[in-house]
């Protein structure tokens, strides 16, 4: 995979490990693997807004699988909106492509990253068959249950991005 490392970024306890960070540009996605999910790191003030996924029973970054005919972009904003009723204030800003090798199988696969800030808390949020919950978290404080670390790479490297200026993301 392009700009791998040689050890990973982060590693979670299935044997799932982020692998490398490509910042953009957005429209030219790495060609060795393919791009199937987009992920949002949104924030709220010096917090990121996590979801609780039942499936993997994680905390984990808002984000999914982007549709046949979508781009990440759109794909970044409808999960957002399906998973936490939030939308961003203004637009997604694109930060790069996090390169994963996923377990059992070492499969390799990168997901598109975005960031953007929240326009105030949505009236309500329900629970639907994916997400049980959500919360604002300030990457330090403990979190009930199981935290993804390689989302919480991703949201850390998300954290140094404005959302208005033209500076890109670090590489961790």
């Amino acid at each position: 995979m392009a700009a791998s490392h040689s050890s990973p970024l982060a590693v979670d306890d299935r044997g799932n490990a982020l692998v490398s960070f490509v910042p953009g540009p957005e429209d030219r996605p790495p060609g060795d693997a393919p791009l199937p999910v987009a992920l949002v790191a949104l924030w709220h003030g010096d917090r990121v807004l996590m979801a609780f996924n039942r499936f993997r029973q994680a905390w984990e970054l808002p984000g999914g699988l982007i549709d046949p005919g979508e781009t990440p972009r759109q794909a970044a904003a409808r999960e957002l909106l399906e998973e936490t009723h939030h939308v961003p204030d203004g637009h997604l800003r694109f930060v790069g492509f996090a390169g994963f090798t996923l377990s059992p199988d070492q499969r390799a696969e990168y997901g598109a990253l975005f960031t953007g800030r929240a326009v105030g808390v949505p009236q309500s949020f329900r629970p639907n068959d994916e997400i049980a919950a959500i919360r604002w978290w300030d990457l330090r404080e403990p979190l009930p249950g199981r935290l993804q670390p390689l989302d919480v790479h991703l949201a850390e490297l998300s954290r140094g991005t404005p959302t208005s200026t033209g500076h890109g993301a670090t590489e961790g």
